[in-house]
C-alpha cells in the first residue's frame, strides 16, 4: 500500500507534493483490479488533490450532538410536509420498489429525505478527486483506495461519465449517497435503460435503496420500532442492548406512546433511551438493526424511523427529547471515560466518544451509587466526577 508522511505538522504538505506520484501508484492498483486501462489513466490524469478534503476528513467536532439538536433538526414539518407531497407524487414507483423489495414507501422517502433532502444537495465534489485524495492519505489509505478503485469500475460501465460524478467530501454519491463500493453491490436499474444512474433516475435510486434494505435484511413484516412508555421505577439498566420478546416487556410494564399494551406478537426488541431516563423511550426491532447497517447511528436509525411514520401519517413523539441536556466535548467524554476507570467502571481507552462501553460504564457507577441507571451523563454524573463543563455544554438531568 502506498502511504505518506506521518508527521501531522507537514503531512499536508507532503502530501500535496507527493501527491502525483501517489496517483500513479493509485493507476497501478486499479489496473491490477480490474479497471481499465483508458478509464484508470484518463481519470486519474484529472484527479487534483483538494486539500479541503483532508481538512473536513480531519476536522473533529468540539461538542456532542444531543438528541433533541438531532432529531429535531433531521425530522421538521417541511420536510414531513414534503416527503409526504413526494409519497404521493411517485406512488407508482414507490409500490413498485415495495413490491419488489418489501421496504415499504415511507421508509424508503425518508431515506431520501436523511440522505439529500430529497434529492435537493447531492454534494459538489469531484468524486474521484476526493477519493484520490483521502487514499493518498495515510489515515484511512486501504480504506479509501477501495473506494477509488470501485468508483473508476462505476465510470468503467458507464453509470456517469468522470467528470458528472459528484458527490460528498467523502464520496458518498447521488439521491441516496451511497459509498462507490455499495453502489457496486446494492445498486440496480429501475428504469430499464441499461445503466445504474443514482444522480439522474429517481426509479434506479429508490429501487437501489430498496435492493440494498432488502440485502441487509429487511422484514417487511414489521416497521422499525415505536415510541414506548416506561413504568415508574422501570429499571433503565435493560436498555443495554439486549432483545427480550415483546411478551417480556409487557410483563415489566411497558406500553405503546399511549398507554395501550404492545402488539401480541412473537418477536423480539431492544429498548432504546438515546436522551436517557428524561427522554423518549422507543423499542427496536429488527429492522432498526437494518437501518443501522446502513448508517451505524442510533440516532440515526430512530431519525429515519421516525420520519418514515410521520411521512405515513402519524404525529410527534409523545414525549419529545428534553432541549437541556448537555452537549459533551471530546475533551469533557475523555475526562469522564479516565474518572469511570480510574473508579473501576471499564470504558476501555478513553478516546472521546460516548460509545457502548462508556454507556456500560456510565450504567455502572449510576447502579452502584443509587441513580437511575440509563447510561446517560447527565449532570448528577459529570458534577460527582467532576467534568466540568463549558456554557456551551451546560444542561440538566434533574
Amino acid at each position: 500500500m502506498f502511504v505518506l508522511s506521518s508527521a501531522p505538522a507537514a503531512a499536508d504538505a507532503e502530501l500535496a507534493k507527493r501527491f502525483p506520484q501517489c496517483i500513479e501508484h493509485l493507476e497501478s492498483q486499479a489496473i491490477e483490479a480490474g479497471v481499465s486501462s483508458q478509464t484508470a489513466g484518463e481519470v486519474l490524469a484529472g484527479a487534483e488533490y483538494l486539500e479541503r478534503v483532508i481538512e473536513l476528513d480531519r476536522r473533529q467536532p468540539e461538542f456532542t450532538t444531543t438528541f433533541a439538536d438531532y432529531l429535531n433538526r433531521r425530522v421538521n414539518s417541511d420536510r414531513v410536509s414534503r416527503g409526504r407531497e413526494l409519497l404521493d407524487q411517485h406512488e407508482e414507483l414507490l409500490d413498485r420498489v415495495t413490491r419488489k423489495t418489501g421496504v415499504p414507501a415511507p421508509y424508503l422517502v425518508a431515506f431520501w429525505g436523511l440522505e439529500t433532502n430529497f434529492g435537493a444537495y447531492f454534494g459538489k465534489m469531484s468524486v474521484p478527486s476526493s477519493l484520490a485524495t483521502l487514499a493518498c492519505d495515510e489515515r484511512r489509505s486501504q480504506f479509501f483506495t477501495e473506494q477509488l478503485i470501485a468508483a473508476l469500475r462505476i465510470i468503467d460501465e458507464g453509470a456517469i461519465p468522470a467528470e458528472q460524478m459528484e458527490g460528498s467530501w467523502a464520496g458518498a454519491m447521488g439521491h441516496v449517497q451511497f459509498m462507490p463500493t455499495v453502489f457496486l453491490r446494492h445498486a440496480v436499474d429501475g428504469d430499464g435503460d441499461g445503466k445504474r444512474d443514482l444522480w439522474n433516475s429517481l426509479p434506479d435510486a429508490m429501487m437501489s435503496a430498496g435492493h440494498f434494505l432488502q440485502d441487509l435484511g429487511w422484514d417487511g413484516d414489521y416497521r422499525w420500532g415505536r415510541e414506548v412508555l416506561l413504568p415508574q421505577g422501570f429499571d433503565y439498566s435493560l436498555a443495554d442492548g439486549r432483545r427480550l420478546p415483546l411478551e417480556k416487556w409487557r410483563a415489566l410494564g411497558v406500553t405503546d406512546a399511549f398507554g395501550n399494551n404492545l402488539a401480541n406478537e412473537p418477536i423480539e426488541a431492544a429498548l432504546v433511551v438515546p436522551a436517557g431516563h428524561r427522554g423518549p423511550a422507543f423499542l427496536a426491532y429488527k429492522n432498526f438493526n437494518v437501518i443501522m447497517g446502513w448508517n451505524r447511528s442510533e440516532f440515526y436509525a430512530i431519525a429515519v424511523g421516525h420520519l418514515a411514520d410521520r411521512i405515513a401519517g402519524a404525529g410527534k413523539l409523545q414525549n419529545p427529547p428534553p432541549e437541556d441536556m448537555p452537549a459533551l466535548s471530546r475533551d469533557n467524554i475523555l475526562t469522564l471515560q479516565k474518572a469511570l476507570n480510574e473508579q473501576g467502571f471499564d470504558t476501555g481507552k478513553p478516546d472521546g466518544i460516548l460509545g457502548p462501553n462508556t454507556r456500560s460504564a456510565i450504567r455502572g457507577y449510576q447502579s452502584k451509587n443509587g441513580l437511575v441507571a440509563d447510561g446517560y451523563p447527565g449532570d448528577t454524573v459529570l458534577d460527582a466526577l467532576e467534568v466540568k463543563l463549558t456554557s456551551e455544554a451546560s444542561g440538566s438531568d434533574t
